[in-house]
This record gives C-alpha cells, sequence and structure tokens, in this order.
C-alpha cells in the first residue's frame, strides 16, 4: 500500500518538485510560499538556494532548465513582478528540462501590500497556468507541470493561495523519477531574445497557447462533475472548489486545473447542460471575462466580490440566499499589530520620533513603525522603494524638503533590491540619510538567511557580504555603523548624519530578538517608588511594559528580554535593568 502522509500545500508541492526529479530549486522568501524552500532542503537531489532576490531565482532556473535539467523558482505574488523581465522573455524562449514557477497568491492580504492575481500576469506573458485545490492536487500538479513544460516547450506557472499552501490533506507519496538529462544544443534562434528571433518565436508561442487550450478539452486537469441539480453550475478552480462542493453538493462543476488557456469546448459544452452558470473565482474575473467575450451567459462578479477571500458561507448568503448565522463575535481585546519585545525597530524608532523625522518606509517587519505609538513610517511601496523614494522626494522638491526625512531599510531587503535604489542615489548625487536596519536575518518570513548572514538555505557556513563594504563601494563617504540599542549615541549620530548635505548611509545593527540561538542575559524590573508617572517608558510601546492602576509601571518578566531600552528612556531610575 502507498505511504500517505498529512502535508502542507507547500510542503506537498517540494515532495511533488521532488518526485518529478527537479534538480535545482531558486527563491526568495515570501509568504506564502517560503515553506516551499524550507521543505525542499529535506531532499539532497534537489540543489535549493535562497536567491537575493525573485529576479535572480527565475534566471537561476532558467539557466539550469538551458543545461537540460527540470528547475522551479519559488515566489509571492508580489515577488512575480520582480521576476516579470525574466519571465516574460523566457515564455517566448520555452523550456529545455522542465521550467516551473510557483506563484503564491494572497487573497485577504494576510501578509501583503495588494491583492494582485497571478494570472492576470500570466495572460501577459502567454504562460499556462496550473491551480491545484488541495494537498494532493498540490503535488500531483507540480509533476504535471513540469511534463507538460517539456510536452509544449513552455514555462508552467502553479498558482496558489494562502489557504491552499497554509492548509493540510493526505498525500500519497510516491518515488522520484529521474528523467534524463537533455543534452545541450546551441540554438540562438531559440535561445537569444534579439528582435528578429523573438519574432519568430512570437508565432511559436501563440500556437503554443492554441494546441493547450485543445489539450485543456479533454485533458484530466480539467474534469466535469455533473450533480443531480442542473439548476445551477458552477466553474472554478483551486480552492474555492472546496467551497462549492461543501456549500453546493449536488449542484453541477466544472473544475478547472488547468486555468490558462482556458478550454472553450468544455466549457460550452458544460454551460449547455445547466440552467444558471456561475463563475466562482477569487480576485479578478478571469475566466469570467472571457465566457463572457465566448457570448456564454454567466453571473460573477456580479454576485461575488472582486476583493478578498471565498468561503462557503459566501456561496450559501448569495447563491442558496440562506442567512448564515456565525454567531456573536467573541469578546477579546483587541490586538494591534507591534513589534515584538527586545526588537531592535523599536530602539531605532524612538531616536526617530524623538527628533520628529519622517521614514520613507520599506518592506518587512519595520513596517510596523508606521502605526501608532511610534508612527514613523510615512510611506511604503514595495521591495527597495524606501531609498528611491526619499531620492525622488528630494529630485522633485529640493533638499529642504527631506531636511526631515530618512529612508528606512531592513538588510534582507537592502540585498533584496536596496543595492540598486542606493546605486541609484550615489550616482545622481542624492543627499539624504538612509538608515539600513540589520538584524541579522529576513525577520518578516521567519528568519530565513540571505548573503549578508553568512548561511545559505541549506545552512552551509560561507563568508559574510559586508553590507558596510558594499555601501563604501559605491563611493558613499559617511558610512557608520551603530548598536540599535546604544541609544543615545544612535541619536547622536542620525542627528549629525541627517544634518549633512550629503549621502549618507546608518547601518543600525542588533539581531532579531527571536533570533534562534539569542540569549537574554538581563531583565527589567520597575522600582515603583521612584517611578513619576511620566510615562516616557510605554512610549515605544513595549507590549512587556505595563501601567498598573496607580498610574505607576510593571515589567511582565516573561515577556522581557532585558534590551534595557525602558531604561534608557526613563529619566528618574524607576527602571533597573539586571542580570539573570
Amino acid at each position: 500500500m502507498a505511504e500517505k502522509q498529512l502535508m502542507l500545500g507547500n510542503e506537498a508541492i517540494a515532495r511533488g518538485a521532488w518526485e518529478a526529479g527537479v534538480k535545482v530549486s531558486a527563491a526568495y522568501p515570501g509568504t506564502p510560499s517560503t515553506e516551499i524552500s524550507e521543505n525542499l532542503v529535506k531532499y539532497p537531489e534537489i540543489y535549493a538556494e535562497w536567491s537575493p532576490n525573485e529576479k535572480v531565482a527565475m534566471e537561476v532556473a532558467i539557466g539550469a532548465s538551458f543545461s537540460g535539467v527540470r528547475a522551479m523558482a519559488s515566489m509571492k505574488h508580489v515577488g512575480v513582478n520582480v521576476a516579470a523581465d525574466p519571465l516574460y522573455s523566457v515564455s517566448y524562449i520555452g523550456a529545455d528540462g522542465g521550467l516551473v514557477m510557483i506563484a503564491a497568491d494572497d487573497p485577504g492580504l494576510y501578509s501583503s501590500q495588494n491583492e494582485q492575481d497571478t494570472r492576470a500576469v500570466a495572460l501577459a506573458a502567454i504562460v499556462p497556468v496550473l491551480e491545484p485545490s488541495d494537498s494532493q492536487e498540490a503535488k500531483d500538479f507540480t509533476k504535471v507541470a513540469f511534463a507538460l513544460s517539456e510536452q509544449f516547450d513552455t514555462p508552467v506557472i502553479v498558482r496558489t493561495t494562502t489557504r491552499l499552501a497554509h492548509s493540510q490533506g493526505m498525500v500519497t507519496l510516491e518515488d522520484r523519477s529521474e528523467p534524463p538529462v537533455k543534452e545541450y544544443e546551441k540554438d540562438i534562434r531559440k535561445r537569444v531574445m534579439m528582435p528578429g528571433m523573438a519574432k519568430g518565436r512570437h508565432v511559436v508561442v501563440e500556437k503554443r497557447m492554441k494546441d493547450l487550450a485543445v489539450y485543456g478539452n479533454d485533458c484530466t486537469l480539467n474534469r466535469v462533475e455533473m450533480g443531480s441539480d442542473t439548476s445551477i453550475g458552477f466553474i472554478t478552480q483551486g480552492i474555492e472548489y472546496t467551497y462549492v462542493k461543501e456549500a453546493c453538493p449536488d449542484a453541477c462543476v466544472l473544475k478547472l486545473g488547468l486555468v490558462n488557456p482556458l478550454p472553450e469546448q468544455l466549457i460550452r459544452d458544460f454551460a449547455s447542460r445547466v440552467d444558471t452558470l456561475y463563475i466562482f473565482e477569487e480576485l479578478e474575473p478571469v475566466i469570467e471575462r472571457q465566457v463572457r467575450a465566448w457570448g456564454i451567459a454567466c453571473h460573477g462578479k456580479d454576485v461575488f466580490t472582486v476583493q478578498g477571500e471565498y468561503s462557503a458561507n459566501m456561496l450559501r448568503e448569495r447563491v442558496l440566499k440562506k442567512p448564515v448565522n456565525v454567531g456573536d463575535a467573541a469578546d477579546v481585546p483587541a490586538r494591534p499589530p507591534i513589534l515584538c519585545p527586545g526588537c531592535p525597530h523599536r530602539a531605532t524608532f524612538s531616536v526617530l520620533k524623538k527628533l520628529k523625522l519622517h521614514a520613507a518606509g520599506d518592506i518587512g517587519c519595520y513596517t510596523l513603525g508606521a502605526v501608532a505609538p511610534l508612527s514613523v513610517i510615512d510611506t511604503t511601496v514595495c521591495m527597495g522603494s524606501s531609498i528611491s523614494t526619499l531620492h525622488g522626494m528630494e529630485k522633485a522638491r529640493g533638499r529642504e524638503f527631506i531636511k526631515d526625512w530618512v529612508a528606512v531599510i531592513g538588510d534582507s531587503t537592502f540585498m533584496h533590491t536596496g543595492i540598486n535604489s542606493l546605486e541609484n542615489m550615489s550616482y545622481n548625487r542624492g543627499t539624504g540619510t538612509v538608515l539600513i536596519l540589520d538584524n541579522s536575518t529576513t525577520g518578516m518570513t521567519g528568519h530565513q538567511d540571505h548573503a549578508a548572514t553568512g548561511k545559505t538555505l541549506k545552512g552551509e557556513e560561507v563568508p559574510a557580504i559586508s553590507i558596510y563594504q558594499i555601501c563604501k563601494a559605491m563611493n558613499i563617504e559617511h558610512v557608520v555603523e551603530v548598536s540599535a540599542f546604544d541609544v543615545a549615541e544612535l541619536e547622536r549620530v542620525v542627528r549629525e548624519e541627517v544634518a549633512r548635505e550629503a549621502l549618507s548611509v546608518i547601518i543600525v545593527c542588533a539581531p532579531c530578538a527571536l533570533l534562534k540561538g539569542q540569549k537574554f542575559p538581563y531583565r527589567v524590573r520597575a522600582l515603583s517608588d521612584q517611578c513619576k508617572k511620566c510615562g516616557m517608558c510605554l512610549q515605544p510601546g513595549c507590549p512587556a511594559i505595563t501601567k498598573k492602576a496607580d498610574g505607576t509601571v510593571q515589567v511582565d518578566d516573561t515577556m522581557c528580554n532585558g534590551c534595557g531600552l525602558c531604561v534608557q528612556q526613563c529619566k528618574f531610575g524607576a527602571l533597573e535593568r539586571y542580570e539573570v
């Protein structure tokens, strides 16, 4: 009997890549895709790496495919934007060894700055898309994607969502296949995308998609499930299929696994067999637009939302017209997002707030510096944008406009795309101040390493790239390293560098409080008889410090790790740091 195992969707994708005979995987961590690579390292047959960004990851996978082996690049949906340049070009080139991109979308915005739908990118890039609906399909579709990539000479996107990536299901395990490595043959007309070659390849790509559409009419990825109630029919995909089966078990369903290109004949046949057709797809009306363009009557976004996650209850309310009573909301205390106790970013933002500085922010844990009580970050656009944003402000409004501004970026995000932004600022003679918050990890997505930490995805020790030396190599004269928890020195340095009419970089160093192996030899205790009830220690918003009924403060020993920020805030000696 075949072995079965309970797996997360991401874990199943990793297993599918291993079973498919993948040899190379490259990725940049980003929720909800991160666990794919973290599970791939369990398989010694696969070379797996954290790349500096998604563009590089895609290019690494492309190179591996050119050499004749199966390769994969994994990222979240906004990472697809970073990887778009190579993706659009390799669509024309095709694949030698199977080439698959895993794109994890985030309906509901659980950990992202937008609800981008990767299917829309795939339409523009002319790339086929598979979408699994559970962990078993996550594994199986990953394997199918590699086979289709080689059969149709194309990169293939496997699209997942947060709900699928982080939900569990039983998966039947199979052995690893070892597809033969394809011999490399020079072919510049296929692989060198100059205008003359690209024109010819575009013709090939359009024919490929027509062939795939015909394939979709009969393939097992797409299936019709005729229920006992033909008055209602659903065309659906991915995790949404499970909601349809839960809420409307008797309805007829066309479940699409190959969601780009769409199988026209299969859809027409299915539509003719039901009275009312609903297109149930999260985010953009990608299927609906095409179905309507074919002249097929259907309901879609006129009934369902274009925002957020779908659910079985949405179907019960909007299709079955059944009121859903989920009960009263639980009476729990509000829990706003907040930096962890002992987070070095809190110390940095406390200084910036004291100095009444605005910050152009970036993507990372430190984005929480935008919310109360710190309220320092004014802007956040995308990875690496903080430095470029500050530069744009100065070029638009002059030095006077940014005299009370800084750019704030994390170490991993700096290595991702911040390097290019700083390079531009130096090259084009920007004069702002950039704070690189070096907490020695990619904190937001769960403590992944990067090129400046000195460790690879597989845990191998390597020489760490020096952020300080990178900045100096850009001919930036004023580069300063300072501890995040030496508040007085940090304040002095920030004052000095912000006032300087030149480009300057402050590297604020202190490891993430949650890093594995971190030791905390100190704690802080409150001396109530010396407390003046001024509230200065509460301003940074550390959750370990709370106010008592009499107005004095107390420190929760179970949360405090003795960073000492509050001690430095108190001018009356009412907080004492002690060794444990």
